[in-house]
């Protein structure tokens, strides 16, 4: 019985694939004609036969190349605003600004938590930010400058000049002292702001602090509510500071997520919430993917809240020469703008502001200096588009990875308002203020139809 039974399946196998073979032949012309479309490419590619493109018929009917006109003003060549840092270290940082040994042990740090700072271009500016901090009182070896801008190697091969707008000099930057961590790749914003929470994991930073690069940052060195003046002993810094903050918010929040110093422009952040509400939304690369997570991170019942800890200003130029921070006494405090407007009757370097007090220190003096120039700094900024200072360089033809500045500012504006459109698309509302304006949370996210 078995043996029959084994035959019978045998002999409806062997039917099966002859019927099979037979329905494979009849389709022939079928194949026949799938093979035919596949191969008007497969042998004939575009551009790739015998390394030519091939002929145009109608070549001679092809529009001419129409160029955009060239502008009718251009700025000047970006200057280096600390030029000595090329050939010598830096001078001694004020003294009253040296960061005391160990001080992270005295706020119940077993770490010392980093500060990131990401530069994608416009190098005086990111040499202004870091300069600023370290004179602050920062600790140099405590900050780390994320290079983010997808030249590979050719930065720290010192392949790209000053005027590329991706030009970054690694060899001044280890004169500062500072750490540089290379980007793998160009990232955006939210991308960016990822790679930072990323680099905390691996190096097991539970708390970290991040800011921008167009920023001039001053200490509380005339004294104010938070901490007597820097004449005092228990004079503190806008580091030190920081650190007080880390270790109140430590013990008086369990559910925070970050720590505002002038809005973002210098924040504290909590890892643990970053992650738990899945980090900054990629698909909104730059501009309002701050709304989307900060405002994702309070539907989740995690804390942001404003605090202070130093004079962080958002600036969009750069210190004639940075030998000013050091308090060079022989150096003007005054800005160069790298992309300055048309010529107007006005200087193109800002004149040095005169805030002199009757019977304060040469120090303090200088301070103040500091002080005004930098909100005069901030108030120029805002008087013209904000972003200027992002195109001051426009050179780096024919060096490695060159892109055309106007390519990288209007490629990035159209990535903006793409990521406008996801936001739009993702909450069903146009603007920032979700929580006062919806009853959304954060489980409606994708599945609401648009309320503008």
């Amino acid at each position: 019985m078995f043996l029959f039974r084994s035959r019978r399946l045998l002999l409806v196998a062997f039917a099966f694939l002859i019927i099979i073979f037979i329905l494979l032949a009849s389709d022939q012309p079928r194949r026949d004609q799938a093979r035919d479309y596949l191969h008007q490419y497969l042998d004939k590619p575009a551009f790739w036969r015998d390394g030519q493109p091939p002929k145009d018929p109608n070549a001679d009917n092809r529009p001419e190349v129409k160029y955009r006109p060239e502008p009718e003003w251009v700025p000047p060549p970006v200057k280096d605003p600390f030029p000595s840092l090329a050939t010598e270290a830096p001078p001694p940082i004020p003294k009253w600004n040296m960061p005391k040994k160990d001080v992270h042990k005295k706020y119940g740090l077993d770490y010392k938590p980093p500060l990131f700072i990401g530069f994608t271009r416009n190098w005086p500016m990111v040499l202004q930010a870091v300069v600023s901090y370290v004179t602050a009182g920062w600790p140099a070896d405590q900050i780390y400058v994320v290079e983010n801008t997808g030249v590979q190697r050719a930065n720290i091969e010192g392949k790209l000049t000053l005027q590329n707008p991706y030009y970054f000099n690694h060899e001044e930057m280890k004169r500062l002292g500072v750490n540089v961590v290379r980007a793998p790749v160009l990232m955006n914003f939210a991308q960016l702001q990822n790679f930072y929470t990323h680099l905390a994991h691996e190096n097991d930073w539970p708390y970290y602090f991040w800011s921008h690069m167009d920023v001039l940052v001053l200490s509380y060195e005339d004294g104010n509510e938070h901490t007597p003046p820097a004449t005092d002993p228990e004079y503190k810094t806008v580091y030190e500071l920081c650190l007080k903050e880390l270790n109140h918010t430590i013990h008086t929040d369990d559910r925070w997520a970050a720590r505002f110093f002038s809005y973002d422009h210098l924040t504290l952040v909590n890892r643990e919430a970053y992650d738990e509400v899945g980090g900054w939304d990629t698909f909104i690369p730059y501009y309002i993917t701050d709304c989307d997570m900060h405002t994702r991170l309070h539907m989740h019942k995690w804390s942001i809240k404003d605090t202070r800890a130093g004079i962080i200003t958002d600036v969009g130029a750069a210190l004639e020469n940075l030998l000013a921070l050091y308090r060079d006494p022989n150096v003007p405090v005054r800005f160069v703008d790298s992309n300055p407007a048309p010529p107007s009757p006005e200087e193109k370097t800002r004149r040095e502001q005169n805030v002199s007090k009757r019977d304060e220190s040469p120090d303090l003096a200088y301070f103040h200096k500091l002080q005004a120039t930098a909100n005069d700094m901030f108030h120029y900024k805002h008087s013209r588009d904000r972003n200027t200072w992002q195109t001051g360089q426009r050179g780096g033809q024919g060096e490695p990875f060159y892109y055309h500045s106007r390519g990288i500012a209007e490629g990035i504006e159209v990535l903006t308002e793409a990521g406008r459109e996801v936001y739009r698309r993702k909450w069903g509302h146009e603007n920032c203020n979700l929580l006062g304006e919806t009853k959304l949370g954060l489980e409606d996210a994708w599945l609401v139809e648009k309320d503008f």
